[in-house]
């Protein structure tokens, strides 16, 4: 069904809507921006605005519209726009990803005054009140918890680094994908942390009031919110997933003394999560966490500190009774949906039960771990549970074998890279950390400190002496990788720096961001050279030919471009992919490249004429990372279906699929092909043997 958005619409889903352009009652636009047709109405009750399923082509978008009464409130409206606004400043797996000119107006027809509308990614998952409910309210596990809490703190971190906070965190306004990715959705009632602002705390009347009941902190239901109210609305949501029951269930919330009395409800959560989760929702803001940073440093402690053995009693009840009741029974999962989209950037995982969309397993069964960085920016890893999650065209199927873990990061894994000899690993993390690694023995050989935000992207020339770092603070460092010296900061981009590529003789860097850029720098001065300009999204990907002469670049606008890298003029466009391009290799001999896409396919290109060689279809869900072998004979491929696949690009046939049951956001292979290393959805690395 097409359905009219005019409000004044007598009949908005008249059955003649369907394949027209204009509405068959009203006369109004059916195609917004000659792009986006409207499907359904999902919600009329969402704050300000009503909330549509849109499509672009077959994608499906989520519409929200201004509802018409409060088109003329300046208020209302400038709330709705910064929704838009803050959402394209934070591009990120858990905040929903939005497109340049997400937010426009569109005008019925016969009408003067316009809609205000944003297009934004649709999440392929319930909202945690749903998924509550789904499990029969039945409370969340600790080491569950933990990883949730980690994740929501890294879009948090990333959302404060930004100067705002959200101010209305709650059960349904967290998301959780079909790969168990958490985002964090509705910033309409997010704030710009500026001095003006916090010189306005105490005047009555000036500050926008957002409320809800169970979660808003005291400072905040008197127009006082500062950064610190996002983290008792956190609490008090925990409180919620650990309990089964709302924050403002008087068995668990004493409004008398203002306080929570939730423990005996989770008889599953160790004294330090307990407390800790107490500190979040304490009732002054000054006893809360102080940033974003002293929880993503703590929680890691935290959970290495807890036990795991829970009371046995809770008020009367026996421990064995209170989990045949379901007290703290491992909740089922249902998740819902069709694919959302990639975002630049990389989080952490978590952990929950899944055998595949839209079916429910117990979670002490199996696990269901996925990835995370920025610009990203969450990779392949973690302890893996083999699942018979396959390609059924695909009929071999084998299974990777652990060889180590590496520990060290305190955060999110979000960048690798490897030697070309093979000898040395390389690390890059939410942590703005980078590592250096033995590969043979996972021995630590160093930490590079010096960024200030997270490490994006990591590239190491071909002699093996330079390694190039790119960062979420958007500058890119050179580093010397045999004595860990930083050589020089490079400055220019305007936002995340998300790629980064070596000419194979070591003169030129590229690096994307994304501020929609490329910059070109001579890479053993650091000058730069020049800046090319095309994309109208973010970058996910380069790669330089073998030859040096040509570039290749992806991104969120679904195309790739090709430039001569010798005089930065764009040779052509290729276009085919309907989803964000999330990487792009060439093959050896310079004549053909390789892309993967949000749109779960892998295309290969004739970079001579810019035509479509084949299509290779089989994962059933994005496709992210890809490695070609020296000779051009076999591709690998990662997806968030939760295999990896291993390809003939000549013929385009699948010849066999790894499973290593996650989402697979990122890997590298050792120069032999032997050994695969993945950065796990937490902060450890592990290294693998690429069974043949």
């Amino acid at each position: 069904m097409s359905l009219c958005i005019n409000p004044r619409c007598l009949q908005p889903d008249h059955p003649g809507n369907d394949g027209s352009q204009f509405c068959q009652s009203c006369g109004s636009d059916l195609l917004l921006l000659n792009r986006y047709r409207v499907m359904r109405l999902l919600s009329d009750k969402s704050g300000f605005g009503r909330v549509f399923e849109a499509f672009d082509r077959t994608t499906p978008k989520i519409l929200k519209v201004l509802k018409s009464n409060f088109s003329q409130n300046a208020k209302a409206v400038a709330l709705f726009q910064q929704e838009a606004m803050v959402l394209s400043q934070l591009p990120h797996p858990g905040i929903p990803a939005i497109e340049p000119q997400s937010y426009f107006q569109f005008y019925p027809r016969n009408s003067a005054e316009p809609l205000h509308c944003i297009v934004m990614e649709k999440i392929d998952g319930p909202n945690l009140r749903e998924w509550m409910r789904q499990q029969g309210d039945n409370p969340i596990s600790e080491k569950q918890a933990f990883n949730w809490l980690k994740q929501l703190s890294e879009v948090l971190h990333l959302v404060h680094q930004k100067n705002y906070f959200h101010r209305d965190i709650k059960p349904e306004n967290i998301m959780l994908r079909s790969n168990g990715q958490l985002v964090l959705v509705d910033f309409g009632a997010a704030r710009e942390m500026t001095y003006t602002y916090l010189a306005q705390l105490g005047k009555s009347g000036e500050i926008t009031r957002i409320s809800s009941a169970g979660y808003t902190p005291p400072e905040q239901e008197k127009g006082q919110a500062v950064p610190q109210s996002d983290f008792y609305a956190l609490g008090c949501t925990f409180i919620y997933l650990l309990t089964g029951k709302s924050p403002t269930d008087s068995r668990i919330y004493d409004s008398l003394s203002n306080e929570f009395h939730w423990r005996p409800y989770a008889p599953q959560v160790s004294s330090p999560l307990a407390s800790y989760i107490d500190k979040l929702v304490a009732p002054r803001a000054s006893d809360r966490p102080k940033s974003t940073q002293e929880m993503l440093v703590t929680l890691p402690q935290l959970e290495a500190a807890s036990q795991v053995p829970p009371p046995t009693r809770i008020g009367s009840q026996s421990l064995s009774q209170s989990l045949s009741q379901g007290v703290s029974q491992p909740p089922h999962t249902v998740v819902q949906g069709t694919s959302g989209t990639r975002q630049a950037g990389r989080t952490g995982g978590a952990e929950v039960s899944q055998s595949e969309v839209g079916k429910s397993i117990h979670s002490s069964s199996k696990r269901w771990l996925w990835g995370g960085a920025i610009a990203l920016l969450a990779l392949l890893g973690g302890g893996y549970a083999w699942q018979n999650y396959y390609n059924p065209s695909v009929q071999t199927i084998k299974q990777l074998a652990p060889l180590r873990t590496l520990q060290g990061h305190t955060s999110f894994v979000n960048a690798l890279a490897i030697s070309p000899d093979g000898k040395i690993l390389v690390s890059g993390s939410a942590d703005q950390t980078i590592k250096v690694w033995d590969w043979a023995t996972g021995t630590e050989l160093r930490t590079l400190a010096g960024h200030t935000s997270f490490v994006n992207a990591l590239a190491i020339a071909r002699d093996g002496k330079t390694l190039v770092s790119g960062s979420a603070d958007q500058t890119i460092k050179i580093w010397d990788l045999t004595t860990g010296k930083e050589l020089r900061t490079l400055a220019g981009h305007a936002g995340f720096v998300n790629a980064l590529n070596i000419s194979h003789d070591g003169r030129i860097l590229v690096s994307g961001s994304a501020d929609q850029t490329i910059k070109v720098w001579d890479l053993p001065t650091g000058k730069e050279l020049r800046t090319l300009a095309g994309h109208t999204g973010f970058i996910n990907s380069l790669n330089i030919s073998a030859d040096g002469y040509t570039l290749v670049s992806g991104g969120t606008d679904q195309t790739l471009k090709v430039w001569d890298l010798t005089t930065g003029k764009e040779l052509r466009t290729l276009a085919g992919h309907t989803g964000f391009i999330n990487m792009v290799v060439i093959a050896p001999d310079g004549q053909t490249a390789i892309s993967s896409s949000t749109d779960k396919t892998i295309k290969i290109w004739d970079l001579a004429t810019g035509e479509l060689v084949r299509t290779l279809t089989g994962h059933l869900s994005f496709v992210n990372p890809l490695a070609l072998s020296a000779d051009g004979q076999t591709l690998i491929s990662g997806s968030s279906d939760k295999t990896i696949k291993v390809w003939n690009p000549g013929t385009g046939e699948a010849i066999y699929s790894l499973n290593p049951g996650i989402d697979v956001k990122h890997f590298v292979i050792s120069p032999d092909w032997q050994t695969i290393a993945s950065g796990s959805g937490g902060n450890t690395i592990k290294v693998w043997q690429l069974q043949k």
